[in-house]
């Protein structure tokens, strides 16, 4: 169970996000929404701890993370995997060693000093690309994909981590809509078959409506809405987005169990 409590972050005389609290059961897909600058970055830059809170305290199965140092605190990144906008990955390494960052956490450090990776870490990072359709491209250079195939490897990285909770920073902003779709299928394909809970910044209503079976709805820092996608009025909506409404909100369809069939896995497993 994650549990937010009074948090918030500032920056100078800017607060990015003002006393949020909720808690989320393990297995649920929430989607983080509302306009930009609302503080959903923030938020889950916080819960990882890539930026640290001004006051309030963050949970997570009864250990205060936000008191964690050291590297008790990088366990606790391993078990939050950050999926960004723009990927992170390193261009000019090839595919599986970018999964293979995945599983630095569990390394000694002299190990990731020479990459000399365990032969079960290349099995479980060979393993996560091929659920992605990406084994073949193992050996490629990561700057040579396109960009929803080099963020299903920023996937199959968090993936191999064995990560407790995703949390994905707008991952699909600067895809297509085939690719958005792609990439939105494979969290949900997480979500679903290994029971991971994702936590996923978007600004499309209409994807999440889709996708996430519980909404967190976010306006200058604040958490304004919480609950279900079906109880997202179009007015709540209106009041979330104010100018960008329209922009956002598309059909607005109902959320997975309504009609999205989950796409399965290949044989391969991710232990």
């Amino acid at each position: 169970m994650l549990v937010v409590e009074g948090l918030t972050c500032r920056f100078g005389a800017k607060t990015a996000v003002d006393n949020a609290s909720f808690a989320i059961a393990p297995g649920a897909f929430v989607g983080v929404i509302g306009r930009s600058g609302a503080g959903k970055s923030t938020m889950l830059r916080m819960i990882n701890r890539l930026a640290e809170p001004t006051s309030g305290r963050i949970l997570f199965d009864g250990v205060d993370v936000t008191a964690l140092r050291g590297r008790e605190l990088r366990q606790w990144r391993a078990r939050s995997a950050m999926i960004f906008q723009q990927f992170n990955l390193v261009g000019r390494l090839d595919v599986l060693t970018n999964v293979l960052m995945g599983r630095l956490a569990e390394m000694p450090q002299w190990r990731s000093l020479t990459q000399m990776w365990p032969e079960e870490d290349r099995a479980l990072a060979m393993s996560a690309l091929e659920q992605f359709d990406m084994a073949s491209m193992a050996a490629q250079r990561a700057d040579q994909l396109s960009g929803g195939q080099q963020q299903r490897v920023a996937i199959a990285r968090a993936l191999v981590q064995q990560p407790d909770i995703i949390l994905a920073d707008e991952p699909i902003a600067s895809l297509d809509p085939r690719n958005t779709r792609i990439v939105m299928d494979a969290l949900l394909r997480i979500n679903k078959h290994f029971g991971i809970t994702v936590m996923c910044n978007l600004h499309s209503l209409d994807l999440a409506r889709t996708y996430c079976d519980r909404l967190i709805g976010m306006s200058a820092g604040r958490v304004v809405f919480d609950g279900a996608p079906a109880a997202l009025t179009e007015h709540i909506a209106r009041e979330l987005y104010d100018l960008e409404a329209d922009e956002v909100m598309g059909t607005m369809p109902g959320h997975v169990p309504a009609g999205v069939r989950i796409p399965e896995f290949g044989t391969a497993a991710v232990a």
